[in-house]
C-alpha cells in the first residue's frame, strides 16, 4: 500500500541506557567485568539477601554528573535513589534501585546535524542512575537460565523529551551519544554487548498538529542501524492503521531484525505498575557546587571542542576534522602520528583511506591495527623527503601490517629508495626513448597521451623506484630537444 507520508510526522522519544565502566557495582563491591562465568561476580547484597544495606559507588554519581555536563544538564544538588518494584526471574531483591522523582541531571540538550545538514537541537528531560537486572538465558531444553552476574552493574538512563521526528535524527542522537560516553571514558558504548541499549516511543500526527498520537515503545534493538529500521518499520505501520480509519493500541513492542517486523510483548508483560517509593536504606545524593567544579575540571576534551582544535592546530578540512574525531581511539592515533611527522594532511589521508578500509575488512578497533602510530609518522616522512615514492609506500605499508617493522628498515633491506640521481635517471630516460621511436614520433604529432606510455616504461626499467616530478621533467627536456 502506497500512503501519503507527507502529510504525517513522527514524534520519538528515546530512552537509552549505557552501563558505566566503574571497576565495581553501583551498591557493592562485586566485579563488574563482562564474560566471567555465569553467578560468580555476586555477593549477598546485589543477590537480594535479607537484611543487607546497599552502599552507593562514588565513582557512579562521578560518572553520572560528567554526562549531565557534557549535554548541558542542571545538576541537582539534591537527588533521590527510588525502588522500582516488579517480579522477573533476573530480579533477586524483587527490585530495581533508580532514580524517579527527583534525578540527578535534568534540562539538559545536545545538537545534531540533519540530512540537509541544518542543526537541530534535542532536549534531554533527565538522566538518572540506576542498577541493572540480571539476565535470561532462555535454552533449548525448556529451560531458562539466570545468570545474576549483571545484578546491580550502574547503568545511566538518558530520557529525551519527543523532539525527534526522524529515524535519522534518532540515529544521529544515539551517535553523539556513543561519541560523548566513549570520549568521557565512562562507558563503552558496545550496543552489541548491551552497555548501550535503547528503547524508542513513536507516535505520528498530521504536520501541522500539536497534540501526540498514540504511542508505542519499541525495544530489542542492538545496533543504531535496527532502531533506525525498526522506527521506518514503525511509523509506515502507524501511517498505514490511521489512512485505514483503524486505531493505534498502545503496547510494547520488540524488534526482530531478521524479519524487520516488531511484534507485540504480551500485554501482562508490559502492564506495570512500578509502585515506586524512596529506597528507604540509601541516602538522598548531596552533590554540593564544589563536588561539581571538581569533577567539571576533570572533563576531557570533548568531540566538538577537539573537532575544531583538529582544524585550527592541524589545518585540516572540516571533512577529515570529522572523520578523525568521531572515535576517540582514532582521533588519539592521529595526534600521535603528529608527533612524529609535520605533514598532517598526509597523516589524515593515510588514517581516513588506508587504515579506516583496513579497520573495517578485518572488522577491528584501532587498539588491534599493527602498525604503530610511530611508525606510520616516519613512513610519511620517507614519502615527504622524497626517499621513497608514493608507490614504494603502499608496498612498505603492506609489509609492515604483516611485520609491524619500522619502515627505514624495510625500504633499507628491501633497497625501495627513490632514485633522485638525474644522472642517473637521465641515461633510462635518453635509452628509453632511442628504443621507441615509433612512440616518440607519435607523441611529436600531438598525441600526448603517449608520454604516459614513456613514464611507465621508466618505472618498469627501475622498479618502481624512479623520482616522479624528475622523470616527468626530463622527459619533457628530453622530447622538446626531438622538436628541433
Amino acid at each position: 500500500m502506497h500512503t501519503n507520508n507527507n502529510k504525517y510526522e513522527a514524534v520519538i522519544g528515546l530512552e537509552v541506557h549505557a552501563q558505566l565502566l566503574t571497576e565495581t557495582k553501583a551498591f557493592c563491591g562485586c566485579s563488574t567485568k563482562f564474560g566471567n562465568s555465569p553467578n560468580s561476580n555476586v555477593c549477598p547484597v546485589c543477590l537480594g539477601h535479607p537484611g543487607v544495606l546497599p552502599v552507593l559507588n562514588q565513582k557512579v554519581v562521578e560518572f553520572t554528573v560528567l554526562m549531565g555536563l557534557a549535554t548541558n544538564c542542571r545538576i541537582n544538588n539534591h537527588s533521590v535513589f527510588a525502588r522500582k518494584n516488579y517480579f522477573y526471574p533476573d530480579l533477586p531483591k524483587g527490585y530495581q534501585i533508580s532514580q524517579y522523582e527527583e534525578p540527578i541531571c535534568e534540562n539538559g540538550h545536545i545538537e545534531v546535524t540533519k540530512l540537509d545538514k541544518s542543526i537541530k537541537k534535542i532536549r534531554i528531560k533527565r538522566i538518572h542512575m540506576e542498577e541493572d537486572a540480571g539476565k535470561s538465558i532462555h535454552d533449548q531444553n525448556k529451560y531458562t537460565l539466570v545468570d545474576v552476574n549483571r545484578c546491580g552493574v550502574p547503568l545511566i538512563e538518558i530520557v529525551t523529551e519527543p523532539d525527534i521526528n526522524t529515524p535519522d535524527e534518532a540515529y544521529q542522537y544515539l551517535a553523539k551519544i556513543k561519541q560523548i560516553v566513549q570520549y568521557l571514558g565512562i562507558c563503552d558504548g558496545n550496543m552489541e554487548e548491551g552497555s548501550l541499549r535503547c528503547d524508542a516511543n513513536v507516535s505520528v500526527r498530521l504536520k501541522g498538529e500539536t497534540s501526540l498520537g498514540v504511542k508505542t515503545e519499541i525495544k530489542n534493538m542492538n545496533s543504531f542501524k535496527n532502531v533506525e529500521r525498526a522506527l521506518n518499520y514503525e511509523i509506515q505501520r502507524q501511517i498505514e492503521l490511521i489512512e485505514d480509519g483503524e486505531k493505534i493500541v498502545q503496547q510494547t513492542l520488540l524488534w526482530n531484525a531478521d524479519l524487520n517486523e516488531a511484534f507485540p510483548m504480551r500485554s501482562k508483560e508490559e502492564a506495570h505498575d512500578y509502585r515506586y517509593f524512596p529506597d528507604p536504606d540509601l541516602l538522598p545524593v548531596v552533590v554540593n557546587e564544589e563536588w561539581i567544579n571538581k569533577i567539571s575540571a576533570s572533563m576531557p576534551e570533548l568531540p566538538e571542542a577537539k573537532y575544531k582544535r583538529f582544524i585550527s592546530q592541524y589545518s585540516l578540512p572540516e571533512y577529515d576534522a570529522e572523520i578523525l574525531t568521531q572515535q576517540k581511539a582514532i582521533a588519539d592515533y592521529f595526534e600521535k602520528v603528529c608527533q612524529d611527522t609535520i605533514d598532517y594532511k598526509s597523516a589524515s589521508n593515510w588514517i581516513m583511506t588506508e587504515i579506516l578500509g583496513y579497520l573495517n575488512e578485518h572488522k577491528i578497533e584501532i587498539d588491534e591495527f599493527p602498525v604503530t602510530a610511530e611508525n606510520l609518522g616516519k613512513l610519511i616522512n620517507l614519502i615527504s623527503k622524497g626517499t621513497i615514492s608514493s608507490k614504494i609506500a603502499k608496498e612498505v605499508f603492506s609489509i609492515m601490517i604483516e611485520t609491524n617493522q619500522n619502515p627505514e628498515v624495510i625500504v633499507k633491506e628491501k633497497n625501495l629508495i627513490q632514485i633522485s640521481d638525474e644522472g642517473e635517471l637521465l641515461k633510462i630516460v635518453e635509452n628509453i626513448l632511442s628504443k621507441n621511436q615509433n612512440q616518440v614520433e607519435e607523441y611529436l604529432s600531438g598525441k600526448d597521451k603517449v608520454f604516459g606510455f614513456f613514464v611507465g616504461q621508466i618505472m618498469k626499467e627501475t622498479k618502481g623506484k624512479a623520482n616522479p616530478q624528475l622523470v616527468n621533467q626530463l622527459l619533457k627536456t628530453e622530447l622538446k630537444k626531438f622538436r628541433k
